[in-house]
């Protein structure tokens, strides 16, 4: 019932409350405007920005109104989640100024933060030998690098994602939910908590972000969704793990995971810089090949419930 009513609620607000935060970002102007050389941007005409500030607020809110585990880690994980918004709010600011926000001083607060939560106890600390139940404890300092990486990664990626209406917030839906499940079935509370109540925040942004976009969530909205996705995965998936089931979170996050890792590979291959923004994107690649962006991002839905599906099928035969 505590995660139904975590649900409904975060749900209930995010509906409410992302309308008025549409009307302040157009009085205050924190207003995307169109730029016909930016070829990533799909927009025609301007669009306000603040549901990063709906996303973040709401998710906290309710995540300390039900939670009973209160402990130090939490406070880490909820001082990192905020240094991630607090740097996405500074950059989508920049941007929409017209402006640029350097990728190497926005990458080390985000790694900061991916340590401060590894500091606090979020760690993929080992697997289960599913051969002789015997358990697989690795050293301090791969476990670090392992935590902080995936975090870092699942933030990074799932903002990637985020270059169509409704993708980013439907796919990090979908992936929540997914999630949640396996938490409840490895008996975790509090990352099945965190999960529900993404899935209702995300589903109340979705109502307004689904083309035609109503409002968007930028940078700050974006990596705030990966950053929390990648904690609830290494707390709730990957604690008491087995070889086999690590694929499991890795499956729930499979499409921003598969397609970045792509994208990276050709700009690689093709001597591009890592960071620099293109069209390379599974949903633009969809577009140009003659879907229109509801097509598009409804495929992708359909190719992210399959990979969470085939997550949860693994879960379930427990190997």
């Amino acid at each position: 019932m505590v995660y139904a009513f975590a649900f409904l609620l975060s749900l209930a607000i995010m509906l409410v409350i992302t309308p008025e935060l549409r009307k302040i970002a157009y009085k205050i102007d924190y207003v995307e405007k169109p730029k016909q050389e930016n070829t990533r941007k799909i927009h025609k005409e301007a669009k306000p920005y603040l549901a990063a500030v709906g996303i973040f607020t709401v998710f906290w809110i309710v995540y300390f109104l039900f939670s009973k585990e209160l402990t130090t880690k939490t406070m880490w994980i909820f001082i990192s989640s905020c240094l991630i918004f607090l740097v996405g709010m500074i950059d989508d600011w920049v941007k929409i100024r017209g402006g640029d926000l350097k990728a190497w001083p926005k990458m080390m607060i985000q790694v900061l933060a991916c340590i401060l939560v590894y500091a606090g106890g979020v760690q993929f600390i080992g697997f289960t030998n599913p051969f002789n139940g015997g358990y697989i404890l690795l050293p301090t300092m791969l476990q670090a690098i392992l935590t902080v990486v995936w975090v870092f990664g699942v933030t990074t990626v799932i903002n990637f994602t985020d270059g169509m209406d409704g993708l980013a917030g439907g796919v990090s839906c979908i992936s929540a939910f997914t999630l949640f499940i396996v938490a409840c079935g490895k008996g975790n509370a509090n990352a099945a908590l965190m999960g529900i109540i993404l899935v209702g925040v995300c589903l109340g942004y979705v109502r307004y972000n689904k083309f035609p976009a109503k409002i968007l969530m930028g940078d700050a909205g974006a990596t705030f969704l990966g950053f929390m996705l990648a904690i609830i995965s290494l707390d709730g998936a990957f604690k008491q793990a087995t070889i086999i089931s690590i694929f499991i979170p890795i499956l729930a996050l499979g499409l921003p995971i598969f397609d970045n890792l792509y994208v990276m590979y050709m700009r690689m291959k093709q001597g591009k810089p890592l960071y620099v923004g293109d069209t390379s994107q599974v949903h633009f690649r969809l577009v140009q090949n003659g879907l229109t962006q509801k097509q598009a991002v409804q495929v992708l839905y359909l190719v992210s419930m399959c990979l969470n599906l085939s997550a949860i099928i693994l879960f379930m035969l427990k190997i």
